[in-house]
């Protein structure tokens, strides 16, 4: 077969089928009276083990060696093709992300892109130091999108804080931004995105933390029960419960819960929930004191009456506890009498 006819069956262009007879990758087995290569059923095989070859990322020079090798073992060499198209695409992502920046910062001129792009070097140095200096320098004005993906994805608290402090002062679609990361099945990423969320005003912020109250990582929900709680929604109170049961930031929920049962039609329910796991059978001791004391920050009426009943503990330090927190109570309401009264 001529090579006119090889390249119209094999969809292989004569240009390419010369190239591969120059390189010694296939070359046609004949030649013709007038000097014309001819190609036989084993090296249109060839051409088509070489295109195969080559759709894997193989260059014709390995190609050669693949084929000339009859003991040649496939799996070394997917393997090492597995690791250089890995690291290729990751190569593209960091382009693709660095030109989304320079896009969403609406560049004006050059002058204006290479700022960006000195921006990027910074925020992707290898020194944390770089990083924080970076983001708190005077000039520096990241765009809203780019400080989201830099903090989603950055490790050091520090620099961490410094890129939510720039976030939360950013114009406009900073909570848009953070969205990917509470869809992220990493549970590190969607803990950095609620507490970049934690820090953001506003309706969206506060509506993407509203989902993270169902989220599966019981950091991610505490963080995000703290920011709503402070902001006084109160669907937070099964998680702040829940967190002052399992000691996970159990001051700083009790706090919360303290503030939002200033709310006369919320107090009830929050005194209660928190009785109702003093009773629980799963409670210990040290399980037991967290709910006394996350019962003392309750406004003073509401909590007193628990208190009390409380004083009566077969648990003596429990009963201590909650004797002393009472009679503070009792103490300040005498005070607040006489205050009252004694202008």
């Amino acid at each position: 077969m001529l090579i006119g006819e090889v390249a119209r069956r094999s969809g292989v262009s004569t240009r390419m089928l010369r190239h591969y007879d120059a390189l010694g990758l296939v070359r046609p087995t004949g030649r013709t009276v007038g000097g014309y290569r001819e190609y036989a059923d084993e090296d249109i095989r060839r051409i088509f083990h070489v295109e195969s070859l080559r759709t894997l990322g193989l260059s014709l020079r390995r190609i050669g060696r693949v084929l000339e090798d009859p003991g040649f073992a496939p799996s070394a060499l997917i393997g090492d093709l597995i690791r250089e198209t890995e690291g290729r695409l990751s190569r593209e992502r960091e382009l693709l992300t660095r030109l989304r920046a320079v896009d969403a910062s609406e560049p004006a001129g050059w002058e204006d892109v290479l700022r960006i792009v000195e921006l990027l070097h910074g925020l992707g140095s290898p020194s944390a130091a770089r990083r924080q200096q970076t983001v708190l320098a005077p000039t520096t004005d990241v765009p809203a999108r780019l400080l989201a993906e830099t903090v989603l994805a950055e490790s050091d608290p520090n620099v961490a804080g410094a890129l939510r402090w720039a976030l939360a002062r950013a114009d406009h679609g900073v909570a848009a931004s953070l969205a990917p990361g509470l869809a992220s099945k990493d549970a590190d990423v969607r803990r950095r995105a609620v507490l970049a969320l934690a820090e953001i005003p506003g309706d969206e912020a506060a509506a993407l933390l509203a989902d993270a109250l169902q989220d599966p990582d019981t950091v991610v929900r505490g963080h995000a029960a703290l920011a709503l709680g402070a902001r006084g929604m109160p669907e937070t109170v099964p998680v702040l419960v829940g967190m002052v049961v399992d000691g996970a930031n159990d001051v700083e929920a009790a706090e919360v819960l303290g503030t939002l049962a200033q709310v006369p039609d919320r107090a009830d329910r929050i005194r209660n929930a928190l009785v109702d796991e003093l009773a629980a059978p799963h409670g210990g001791s040290a399980v037991r004191m967290r709910l006394v004391q996350a019962l003392a920050e309750m406004p003073g009426a509401v909590a007193l009456e628990a208190l009390r009943r409380l004083a009566g503990d077969d648990d003596r330090a429990v009963a201590r506890t909650a004797s002393s927190f009472a009679r503070m109570i009792e103490e300040r309401a005498r005070d607040g009498a006489r205050d009252i009264a004694d202008p």
